[in-house]
């Protein structure tokens, strides 16, 4: 009796947890599979939902965005922001839309998630692209500061600040924000020449519903540093192993994506092969809105 009673407790829970995290689904269940994993901790799928999406199902593909537990759309206070969670959170959407194998899309920090979900369950996986996706943590902050203490070289106050940054816990939710707002500081985010496309996409954006809800949790990073151990992650060796299992990788920059050092960008070039790896111009971090056409050019030639 006790043993069924746990039994119905456990799908009482996961129907619940079900229900709290948003999902939705573009295109024919017929076609080929895409999963986006969006940035974070604290991020959601609202911008790329609102410009790629549909696009990207319109060009064959069964695409599934979501927002992981505890962040964006998906709130749950309980969530513990812990990369087991998101990997849950991942076997769901497998059960509740009767997916076997799917191509995984990460997107900054969603790669991270992306590639160790891809290496710990290759057999789900028909590929992993990455987007914008950071990889080894502790390269990105390191660029990111001596960016800024080469801009900032005759500004003492940000100088003793970048100081101070640099003097932070590495491991500490506090280090990654003040290394991410250094970065917004000098606009390392942004795209230098806005096309029209892209400033109309943005501009459907704000004007939608998406925006509307766009909530971030800003308590997320705060227990995702405090629940995860590995919160500085390094990548690379993770990324070489899933090749040698035979799990194909895939991998699209912004040519101004300003928080990747060339060294970071060609050693994943190194990593996925030169013909796997691309670099679109005049772009910056969000690349299905800068250069949306370019982006999503490269992602269906590659799923072919």
């Amino acid at each position: 009796m006790k043993q069924l009673l746990l039994f119905l407790f456990s799908i009482i829970f996961t129907a619940v947890e079900a229900q709290n995290m948003y999902s939705k689904d573009y295109g024919s269940r017929e076609n080929p599979p895409v999963i986006f994993i969006h940035g974070g901790p604290s991020g959601n799928s609202t911008l790329f939902e609102s410009a790629a999406a549909q696009e990207l199902a319109d060009k064959g593909f069964y695409v599934i965005v979501y927002d992981r537990r505890g962040e964006g759309r998906s709130k749950d206070e309980n969530a513990s922001m812990t990369f087991k969670e998101s990997f849950e959170d991942l076997q769901q959407l497998y059960k509740k839309y009767q997916i076997k194998k799917a191509v995984i899309l990460g997107h900054s920090f969603g790669g991270i998630v992306a590639t160790l979900f891809t290496n710990q369950y290759p057999e789900k996986v028909n590929s992993l692209i990455l987007a914008g996706a950071l990889f080894s943590q502790q390269e990105t902050y390191d660029h990111i500061l001596k960016l800024a203490e080469k801009k900032f070289k005759n500004d003492p106050e940000k100088i003793k600040q970048i100081s101070e940054i640099k003097n932070l816990n590495k491991n500490s939710a506090a280090y990654r924000k003040r290394c991410y707002e250094t970065a917004s500081d000098m606009n390392l985010f942004t795209m230098p020449d806005p096309t029209t496309e892209s400033k109309q996409l943005r501009n459907e954006y704000e004007a939608g519903d998406f925006y509307k809800n766009n909530y971030r949790n800003p308590n997320s990073p705060i227990k995702f540093y405090q629940n995860e151990s590995q919160n500085n992650v390094d990548n690379k060796a993770v990324l070489k192993s899933i090749k040698k299992k035979g799990v194909p990788i895939f991998a699209v920059y912004g040519k101004n994506d300003g928080i990747f050092s060339d060294k970071q960008l060609n050693d994943m070039k190194n990593i996925t092969g030169k013909e796997n790896f691309k670099i679109i111009e005049n772009c910056s971090h969000y690349l299905f809105v800068d250069q949306r056409d370019e982006f999503l050019k490269f992602v269906v030639l590659k799923l072919q």
